[in-house]
């Protein structure tokens, strides 16, 4: 490879769409609206160059300008909504909830492994009283969260240390949340025995999480896991044996039926 071709490789090909892309990120991770300021000193910016990107975003709705400054555009929404339908499973999702005699009245949501975290893609309120859950698009520790243990339960306990090793200690989200590999590892090894994962108020106190895995529909697709939030009130052992049965049957619904999955569970 030559000089200059290597130059080229190490260059952003695209620096405006880079750094609207940064933008976008701040903004969903601030907890409020951005002033221009406040964008221009996170990106490194002069504010004539960021009003220039605000411009643009605005202009296409997928930023917002408000009294206090700019926030995520309903495009945003929308782009997040056409990601999350692309998979046949999250389509069909809503309607498998709305058969089940338990899910129907559960706070459900279907998310993905995105690198050690687990993404939030669909919702299904229910009738449930606990109103917390997870936004959607939104992520939780995989090592802490019941959907994030279900993804995780599919991999030998050496991909899964390969995976999170840099992550230990683990961050404490609540008195109960597990600190160390070991600890994760004795939950999903538990998680495989049952075929179900289990948050016990692990990344929210007050909260019990019930989540199991959900193997791809099509070559290509990614591997989801089905959970349901409830409260430790309502989280007694039959109940959670309940919804963990019904999750259980909705994963089976969702599942292509000439999958390799299919055809092992009806052996």
């Amino acid at each position: 490879m030559s000089d200059d071709q290597d130059d080229r490789l190490g260059r952003d090909p695209a620096p405006a769409v880079t750094r609207s892309i940064r933008l976008l990120e701040l903004l969903a991770q601030s907890s409020g609206p951005m002033t221009l300021t406040e964008l221009a000193t996170a990106l490194g910016l002069a504010k004539s160059s960021t009003a220039n990107l605000c411009l643009a975003l605005e202009a296409s709705d997928m930023i917002e300008r408000v009294a206090v400054g700019f926030r995520l555009g309903r495009r945003t929404a929308q782009l997040g909504g056409a990601f999350a339908a692309q998979f046949q499973q999250v389509r069909e999702f809503y309607s498998v909830c709305d058969a089940s005699p338990v899910l129907r009245h559960e706070l459900v949501q279907v998310a993905m492994l995105d690198g050690t975290n687990a993404l939030y893609l669909a919702r299904h309120e229910g009738g449930a009283r606990v109103r917390l859950g997870t936004p959607l698009g939104s992520r939780l520790p995989a090592a802490l969260s019941a959907t994030g243990r279900a993804l995780l339960m599919g991999f030998e306990d050496a991909l899964v240390t390969e995976l999170l090793a840099d992550q230990a200690p683990f961050p404490q989200l609540t008195e109960r949340s597990p600190s160390d590999l070991p600890a994760l590892l004795e939950r999903l090894a538990a998680a495989r025995e049952r075929g179900w994962a289990l948050d016990a108020e692990e990344s929210y106190p007050g909260i019990v999480g019930v989540a199991v895995p959900l193997d791809p529909w099509a070559p290509g697709d990614p591997r989801l896991a089905l959970g349901v939030g409830m409260s430790v009130a309502e989280a007694d052992d039959a109940h959670i044996q309940r919804v963990a049965a019904a999750l259980s049957e909705a994963a089976e619904a969702l599942t292509n039926p000439f999958s390799a999955a299919a055809r092992k569970s009806a052996r």
